[in-house]
């Protein structure tokens, strides 16, 4: 969870340059203008992030954490897969944010109820038998102890 939370972190040395180079290409002056693109033009640049850094192996929150993800056979993660896996791990946040974007209830409620949901589908992964979280089961990957870097020699 360390991981996830400093990779969240990361995303937005991501995400704020993307969002500021769509507002000047779209000329957007308010910031719910062609909000509907704006996502869909962030879910596609982040896509590209981490299909790039699951494709080598590692993104940099990964690495200082010494976490790898690889394919069910222990290989490195093809484009396709990790994109399955960037995919599936919206599974994390799409049913509470559906849920209440079709009833239109105040944004404390909705944080209450989204951080239980990211709760409860993290405690799911002790319900696999390999103890891992579901939307690696569904794409086919696994996370595994990265070794520590091996010291140069001078």
């Amino acid at each position: 969870m360390a991981c996830w939370l400093y990779e969240g972190v990361l995303m937005f040395g991501v995400v704020v340059p993307a969002g500021l180079l769509f507002s000047v290409a779209t000329q957007m002056r308010h910031g719910l203008d062609n909000r509907q693109g704006l996502i869909a033009f962030l879910f596609a640049v982040l896509a590209a992030y981490f299909v790039w850094f699951w494709s080598k192996g590692q993104t940099l929150a990964m690495k200082t954490w010494r976490i790898r993800v690889v394919d069910r056979y222990g290989q490195r993660v093809r484009p396709l897969r990790a994109l399955m896996r960037y995919v599936f791990s919206y599974l994390w946040l799409l049913p509470p944010l559906a849920a209440f974007q079709t009833h239109r209830i105040a944004v404390g409620p909705v944080f209450v109820v989204f951080i239980g949901w990211v709760a409860i589908w993290a405690l799911l992964s002790r319900f696999h038998p390999e103890r891992q979280f579901w939307h690696d089961a569904l794409a086919g990957t696994r996370l595994v102890e990265a070794p520590p870097p091996s010291p140069r020699a001078s």
